[in-house]
């Protein structure tokens, strides 16, 4: 038919970051205030929760895996477990307390090479048992 399209080459990654960042910059706006939200001090639950209905809340369980172990020059197994298991009291109140990866549940992708493999990890599980008895759980690596 006659006719071509002359189309214009493409643009690199980098310019079309600049042109998207200067091809309508942004107005300015007026400053609003966020509007501050009341938290609880005591760190409990503000209704009554120690009946039988809420055992699922008691059921949550939170890990803070951190699990390391190497073999020194000297042939020597180094271990060290900063795991940590947080859980709800009777009125949701939440507490740290030390644990080790000996009660990390099986449900966690943690597998400690048998001898002294070198084995960093370090991730946050958490289990829970929903209002019908059944069981959840997960785990983010970071």
């Amino acid at each position: 038919m006659g006719v071509s399209l002359n189309d214009p080459s493409p643009m690199s990654p980098m310019e079309r970051l600049y042109d998207i960042t200067f091809r309508d910059p942004p107005e300015p706006q007026e400053a609003t205030p966020i509007p501050l939200v009341r938290v609880q001090a005591d760190e409990q639950a503000d209704i009554d929760i120690s009946g039988d209905a809420f055992d699922f809340v008691r059921s949550i369980r939170v890990y803070h895996i951190q699990y390391r172990q190497h073999e020194n020059r000297d042939g020597e197994c180094n271990r060290s477990d900063s795991t940590r298991l947080g859980s709800y009291g009777v009125q949701g109140d939440y507490r740290w307390t030390r644990s080790n990866v000996g009660q990390v549940p099986t449900a966690s992708d943690l597998r400690i090479p048998n001898g002294c493999g070198s084995y960093f990890y370090r991730s946050v599980f958490v289990d829970w048992r929903d209002h019908a008895g059944n069981y959840g759980a997960e785990e983010v690596r970071y």
